[in-house]
């Protein structure tokens, strides 16, 4: 199956950011794409998440959802991306993606379950964390799709359990924070969730200067088929299904390991009872 990441480079104008989705929708299903998906934040963004967020903040039944299913009714393609959705809870919004077919039919939607609370920043001031813990998978043309956003990115238990729960791509679609060592460190942890769980990552970022941009997609060993620079731009590639059952056949560790057969079925953690200490200040 084809699919394509969408980088976008999104603002406060709602309208705008939609037009530029749409205009990357036509160009992926005209290069074949069955799917195409944007990022984190997709139909408005800011430099730092405020009060501005909950106050656009709409129902998935709303117009920005509308539009987003229209399109992939207009283009024949499936869409994927990140809106800002309505919590019922006051100052507060979702961090959520939307999935439609190319019917226009809602496949999927996700609250973002990691809040940035990170490098001087605290997204959950204004955004709520999803109130379930579930991994969210749909299958679309025989692929199963698990999606996360950004920040669930550094937390490997959830990337398992979409694994478990059937994905086999993961849309990792991001809004990923500037900073010191961050594009390396979006690099390798799309790298590492891919090598991890035998699945390909499509990392979907926001492009400068709100993110590091450099949307990408690494095959299930690991490897990059293909990175975005730092402007907007969509990119077409290959997953297959088939290239994630035979890496997994190579790398069966779904089936080697032994922390618990699935997320939260751990064993009991062996102390001991006086654990041996050491100088922090000594050499090791």
């Amino acid at each position: 199956m084809r699919i394509a990441l969408g980088q976008l480079e999104s603002g406060t104008d709602i309208a705008a950011n939609l037009a530029a989705m749409d205009r990357f929708a036509a160009d992926a299903s005209g290069a074949g794409a069955r799917l195409v998906a944007f990022p984190e934040y997709a139909s408005y963004e800011k430099k730092v998440v405020d009060a501005s967020f909950p106050a656009v903040a709409e129902p998935l039944d709303g117009p920005v959802c509308t539009a987003l299913a229209g399109m992939g009714r207009r283009h024949g393609i499936a869409v994927v991306a990140g809106v800002v959705e309505a919590a019922g809870e006051p100052g507060r919004a979702y961090n959520t993606l939307v999935a439609f077919g190319p019917d226009g039919g809602r496949l999927a939607a996700y609250r973002k379950i990691h809040l940035f609370d990170a490098q001087g920043l605290g997204e959950s001031q204004f955004i709520a964390p999803s109130p379930s813990t579930a991994p969210v998978v749909f299958g679309f043309e025989g692929v199963g799709f698990g999606l996360l956003t950004c920040y669930d990115l550094r937390f490997p238990e959830l990337a398992r359990a979409l694994s478990d729960a059937g994905a086999e791509v993961l849309l990792a679609c991001s809004s990923w924070v500037p900073g010191e060592h961050k594009l390396r460190q979006w690099l390798s942890l799309t790298a590492a969730r891919a090598i991890e769980n035998g699945v390909y990552v499509a990392g979907v970022c926001q492009a400068p200067p709100i993110s590091v941009g450099h949307s990408v997609l690494v095959d299930p060993m690991g490897a990059p088929c293909t990175e975005l620079g730092t402007q907007p731009a969509v990119a077409v590639v290959e997953v297959s299904a088939d290239e994630v059952a035979a890496v997994r056949d190579r790398f069966p560790v779904h089936r080697q390991r032994r922390l618990g057969e699935r997320l939260g079925d751990w064993g009991a953690p062996t102390v001991s009872a006086s654990p041996p200490r050491r100088d922090p200040r000594a050499p090791l």
